[in-house]
């Protein structure tokens, strides 16, 4: 079955309609978006954070700040899509301050003071895994550039579905290529995604915490390679394997497959 036919199958059998669907799968993309960061709060961690406000013991109180951040900052651009907002730089800048909101920190610089717990573009170089990252005098133009480009596409009569995923996906690609913020990068990066599925109407995706290691060589390749299909084909890999499970066991659920009765 292809993504789009999945998509169509998952959209037709009602599954977001389900009672407390939405909120448990906010849960969902949070929990894995923070795991992909370094956040050692699971899936239940989160889900009794979220609903009770516990923290897990023995965790990093930080890990349960991330979680509480990223929460409020996929409330805050699912508001955004009943508006339709325009992605412009600062609508960017407020997701990355919904994100970091508790756990960025203030950096000196020749160039001043820069507080990232307030979506501001950083001033200095920043280095992940094996690469520095663009320039930072050169990071509000090459935003600029990217949200341009987003508002062309959309902006066009006739996109097709495809044309819709793969937007989604380049905004992510290009977002966190660029990586204008000193933290927090990947999941204001994956929440701009969020935010272009959800005002197309389609499902959110995730990036799947135990899939983080080819996430993150998807996009090496994708940057040796000058070819974004190499991304493209990791992201529909997670976005069919996303939407397959959950279709699964709505189906398991409906049909009665999923309960055993006990003996009294």
């Amino acid at each position: 079955m292809t993504l789009i036919e999945t998509i169509q199958e998952y959209k037709a059998i009602g599954i977001e309609k389900v009672v407390d669907f939405e909120k448990f799968n906010n849960y969902t993309i949070t929990a894995h978006s923070t795991q992909v960061e370094g956040s050692t709060l699971t899936f239940d961690d989160a889900t009794l954070l979220l609903d009770e406000g516990l923290t897990p013991k023995g965790k990093p109180f930080i890990h349960s700040q991330m979680v509480t951040d990223h929460h409020k900052a996929l409330l805050f651009i699912k508001e955004q899509v009943s508006k339709k907002r325009l992605i412009t730089p600062e609508f960017i800048k407020e997701i990355n301050a919904y994100v970091m909101k508790s756990t960025g920190s203030l950096y000196n610089t020749i160039l001043g003071e820069v507080d990232s717990s307030k979506g501001e573009y950083r001033k200095g170089s920043v280095y992940a895994g094996q690469r520095y990252f663009v320039n930072y005098q050169k990071v509000e133009g090459l935003v600029n550039k990217l949200c341009k480009t987003i508002s062309d596409q959309l902006k066009k009569e006739s996109i097709t579905i495809d044309d819709k995923i793969n937007l989604s996906f380049y905004a992510h690609f290009e977002l966190v290529s660029i990586h204008p913020f000193y933290d927090g990068n990947g999941r204001t990066s994956r929440l701009l995604m969020n935010y272009l599925q959800a005002l197309f109407e389609l499902p959110m995706s995730v990036v799947f915490k135990e899939d983080k290691l080819e996430y993150i060589q998807s996009l090496e390749k994708s940057r040796e390679e000058s070819d974004l299909n190499y991304f493209y084909d990791f992201m529909r890999e997670q976005y069919q394997k996303l939407l397959s499970n959950e279709i699964k066991k709505y189906k398991v659920q409906n049909d009665g497959e999923g309960y055993k009765s006990l003996d009294f």
